[in-house]
């Protein structure tokens, strides 16, 4: 066996393209093993396709954002419970499933607009100043549509003082 590991190291030292040999040592037995260059490249390549697949696999379950690459668009405007449209008002959409909730904000205008949506069936509500809109439901969406909606802030605990001032100067 010293020969054996000796004859290795002789080679290794001297740049020959011979396996390296190890000594593993069990319980009771000592017993080469073989590395060649060869074995090191395939265990190389079964790493890196091992992590290449978790990669995969890792990107593959994130859940798919309603904003992907698709073609459709949602627009509209936000009104208060005075009729005039709520600047800065957030709107929640989100898959029908309830999966991939997004938010985006109206203009000073009280307009906003949702491109690059994929084709598919969303629900939406917006809010703005301490209230809120009914959620409008099952918005069906087709590859290219174009649909625009009107959301109504109508529910709050009570209505805030910025709308009272607004209908007080009428």
């Amino acid at each position: 066996m010293i020969h054996l590991a000796a004859h290795a190291l002789h080679l290794r030292l001297k740049g020959t393209e011979q396996p390296r040999v190890a000594l593993r040592l069990t319980l009771s037995t000592v017993y080469p093993v073989v590395d060649t260059p060869k074995v090191e490249k395939m265990r190389r390549t079964l790493v890196f396709i091992s992590i290449f697949l978790l990669t995969l696999v890792a990107v593959g379950s994130v859940s798919a954002a309603p904003q992907s690459n698709g073609s459709a668009t949602l627009s509209g405007v936000v009104l208060g419970p005075d009729d005039k449209p709520v600047a800065h008002a957030s709107v929640s959409y989100q898959l029908s499933s309830g999966s991939a909730p997004h938010v985006v904000h109206t203009d000073a205008h009280g307009h906003f607009t949702i491109s690059k949506l994929k084709a598919d069936i969303y629900d939406l509500r917006a809010s703005g100043k301490g209230v809120f809109s009914e959620w409008q439901k099952n918005v069906n969406l087709k590859s290219g549509a174009r649909k625009e909606l009107t959301l109504r802030l109508i529910y709050a605990k009570q209505i805030p003082k910025a709308y009272v001032k607004s209908n007080a100067k009428q």
